[in-house]
């Protein structure tokens, strides 16, 4: 049939074959897609597989889209195809197929990647099509406009499915089959569209033969054939790559999951070691290698038991037998030791790990930490809560755990000692707490060497007390030459600051289980027998008895008593006369203190006084003699007289109180007592620091006090004092008073005293006088005051009043 240039022919559309054609692009697009993110996740060989499958998967899924469409396209007449050119179409979109999968299955998604990809996956589509519409044997031509649009529809729709399945894909990784079908229509409806947008540019003219070599195909049953075929393999893509995803996902985990592994077991900071249960080492870290300084080469080729010889000797059976029951199945826990190659001790954690396949035993994980600094640490922090810091020797509760633990054998006698250092508060407050140190570190030295040769814990408690335990047998004989090495020690000379400094040690010591059967009383009773020796003169030794603790019992019981004496009212003042010997009359008088014990009777002040010094009650006793004595003087004074002074004993504590001039005037404006009543006695004791003694005896005799020098010859006697301070009164002593008679010392001492006072404008008193023949003689050598039996005892306010007072206002006043 002949038509003319000028007509085109008109086709017309299967609407079935169209709507089919646009599921076969879905389906084609939707397993391309799939191919693409299968092909990303491959490498090597089977990348490349899936590649050449995809390709021509796509190419053909596309291709017999275009061809049925093509099919269900219908002209008036029958229209032949050039099989060659199909067959070049086919190859075409395959090969296009390829290189986009390629490009866009390769790496990390990128801008440039996707645009790539979709002109390529266009160009294909857009080639297979005007290649596949070449094959028709009649002449066409096309619309500009539309044929432009088909290709920018294939371009657009192409990038935009690629964009949907790896962008998004990638990012929400649960939503990948929704995203892959959506993809899947877009890019379905890209190639259907683009290729009913090229068939609608297409005019199709009459009369004009291409090829006359062409076939003619049954367009129905053909398009159904191949549709259908290709849907099939289509699907079969599809169940493959489900499998192969499957599969894949399956690898994927377990390559995840080894690389975490691996990552785990390669960069641990604890060593691991794996083990068959051949003891062979099948795999081991790095740390393995920093922690034994063993080579990687060498330990690949041995078995655990090479291992073990380089374990602490002592640690070796007892990691032996925990890797043993590890293979059991029961995890081990416990700490060892190994020698690293560089000579070094490591200290270890370990963790022995059974690994079970179908609950059997087949192998090991050994798991070791450095635990050495925390070892370390622990030990520091172990050894710093059981030792004096100063001198690193044990404290009070490391020593109380050794004595503890030396009792609790019970084998034999053996000796507890404790040392105070005399004198070592006048170093520490006058050199400051730096030297102070510096001296007990010194202190500490000295006995440790003194105890060079015995089997003694040192141990200090605090302060400059020390505490010694000896381990070896209690014997008297050795103990007594350890106490006297380590007091022999200790009174060398200490060299601080550039003056030597002298001090001496006092030692108590007591025996388990004579005085003692525990660590609490032994070293009470040492405790004991070292305060004694202090009370007796300092530097020596005792060892503890009976009779300290029986006196030690009797002191804190009067201390106990002489607390409540106050309540009790159980104090009272004697009064002892001072007597002039030329007409016997009575010029003075000397109040003493008694204690009226309720059970006891009347306790002797050198029982009692010592310990209220000790305790510090001796100022609110000293405050009460005060007050009493003023009191009952003013009382006597009021009564008539005669108007005579009352002398009252001052300690050495009340006569360092601050404010004692204050404190006595305060007392005598209470009392009414005029001062020039009042005469106080010190000891010659008090005067030994002059530069705090003259201001506190000027304060005093400034309001008209007077001061009587106690015991004058029996201490620290200097005449530099009796010059400088205002002393009124010498006191001699009875030491001196005793043995005048017969001896002719005492005799010339007490006139040579009696001489000087007078010289010195002093009233010299004599105390003690108890025989006529002692008064000749002191009245011979010129001394008129008396004090003692031979006139009076101490008496009780009453009876002196009664004796002295009463008759001395009855004679008329001499002169």
């Amino acid at each position: 049939m002949n038509h003319s240039m000028d007509h085109s022919w008109q086709g017309s559309y299967d609407t079935a074959l169209v709507v089919f054609s646009y599921i076969v692009a879905v389906v084609a697009s939707y397993t391309v897609l799939g191919f693409v993110v299968r092909i990303s996740k491959s490498s090597g060989w089977q990348r490349w597989g899936w590649l050449l499958f995809g390709s021509i998967a796509m190419g053909m899924g596309v291709w017999s889209m275009h061809f049925v469409g093509m099919l269900a396209f219908s002209l008036p007449v029958p229209i032949a195809y050039d099989l060659l050119t199909v067959l070049l179409s086919v190859v075409v979109v395959i090969l296009a197929s390829f290189l986009a999968l390629f490009i866009v299955g390769r790496g990390t998604i990128g801008r440039k990647k996707l645009v790539a990809g979709g002109l390529l996956l266009a160009s294909g589509i857009v080639a297979m099509h005007y290649i596949g519409m070449a094959a028709m044997q009649i002449h066409i031509t096309y619309k500009p406009l539309l044929f432009a649009a088909s290709i920018l529809i294939a371009v657009v729709a192409s990038i935009t499915a690629l964009w949907l399945s790896l962008y998004f894909g990638s990012k929400h990784k649960g939503q990948e089959s929704i995203k892959k079908l959506a993809s899947g229509l877009i890019m379905g409806a890209a190639v259907v569209g683009m290729h009913y947008t090229g068939m609608y540019a297409a005019e199709f003219h009459p009369g004009v033969a291409v090829n006359e070599s062409g076939v003619i195909l049954d367009q129905k049953l053909l398009a159904y054939l191949i549709a259908g075929a290709t849907l099939m393999t289509l699907g079969l893509s599809l169940f493959g790559i489900y499998i192969s995803n499957r599969f894949s996902s399956k690898e994927s985990e377990l390559e995840v999951s080894e690389k975490w592994y691996k990552s785990l077991f390669d960069n641990n900071q604890d060593g691991i070691i794996s083990v068959d249960l051949d003891y062979r080492i099948i795999e081991y870290n790095d740390a393995v290698c920093r922690l034994t300084g063993l080579d990687g080469d060498w330990l690949r080729r041995q078995t655990i038991d090479q291992i073990f010889s380089f374990i602490a000797e002592e640690e070796q059976e007892k990691t032996r037998m925990k890797f043993l029951a590890s293979l059991q199945g029961v995890i081990q826990r416990y700490e060892t030791a190994i020698y690293h190659q560089d000579g070094r001790r490591v200290e270890l954690s370990v963790i022995n790990i059974p690994v079970k396949l179908n609950e059997e035993v087949v192998g090991n994980y050994i798991i070791a930490r450095d635990v050495t600094e925390d070892k370390r640490s622990k030990e520091k922090i172990q050894h710093q809560a059981h030792h004096d810091e100063l001198t690193g020797l044990p404290n009070r509760r490391r020593f109380h755990q050794i004595l503890n633990e030396k009792i609790q054998e019970k084998n034999t006698p053996f000796a507890v000692m404790v040392l105070d250092i005399d004198r070592f508060k006048m170093i520490n407050d006058s050199m400051g707490h730096t030297y102070g140190d510096m001296f007990l570190q010194e202190v500490s030295r000295r006995i440790q060497v003194a105890l060079k040769d015995n089997h003694v814990t040192l141990s200090r408690m605090g302060g400059d007390e020390f505490t010694l335990l000896s381990h070896a047998e209690f014997d008297q004989e050795h103990v007594a030459v350890m106490a006297q090495d380590i007091i022999r020690m200790i009174s060398q000379p200490y060299r601080l600051k550039d003056t030597d400094f002298y001090v001496t040690a006092s030692i108590g010591i007591a025996v388990y289980p004579m005085d003692g059967d525990n660590a609490v009383q032994l070293l009470k009773n040492a405790d004991t027998a070292m305060y004694e020796v202090k009370k007796n003169g300092k530097n020596g030794y005792r060892l503890y008895s009976r009779e300290l603790n029986e006196q030690l019992r009797e002191k804190m019981e009067l201390e106990a008593d002489l607390r409540r004496a106050f309540e009790r009212e159980e104090f009272m003042l004697c009064y002892q006369p001072q007597i002039r010997s030329s007409d016997s009359k009575m010029i003075g008088i000397e109040a003493l203190v008694r204690w009226k014990h309720a059970t006891r009777g009347i306790v002797s002040p050198g029982v009692f006084i010592p310990i209220a010094e000790e305790t510090g009650l001796i100022h609110e006793l000293g405050s009460w003699v005060l007050r009493e004595a003023c009191r009952q003087m003013k009382e006597w004074h009021t009564a008539g007289g005669p108007l005579i002074p009352v002398s009252v004993n001052l300690s050495s504590q009340q006569f360092h109180q601050e404010n004692l001039a204050e404190f006595i005037i305060s007392i005598l404006d209470e009392t009414g007592l005029p001062p020039q009543y009042l005469e106080l006695e010190i000891t010659e004791s008090m005067m030994m620091d002059p530069t705090v003694s003259t201001g506190i005896l000027h304060s005093l005799t400034e309001h008209g006090i007077r001061i009587s020098l106690d015991d004058f010859g029996t201490g620290y006697s200097s005449l530099s004092y009796l010059k400088h301070l205002p002393i009124q009164k010498l006191k001699i002593d009875r030491s001196f008073i005793r043995d005048i008679a017969s001896n002719a010392n005492d005799k010339a001492i007490v006139a040579t005293i009696i001489a000087m006072a007078q010289h010195l404008n002093m009233d010299v008193v004599a105390e003690g006088i108890e025989t006529q023949e002692q008064l000749d003689i002191l009245t011979e050598s010129d001394c008129r005051k008396i004090q003692g039996y031979f006139y009076s005892r101490p008496l009780p306010a009453w009876d002196v009043e009664q004796g002295f007072f009463v008759p001395q206002r009855e004679m008329p006043s001499k002169a």
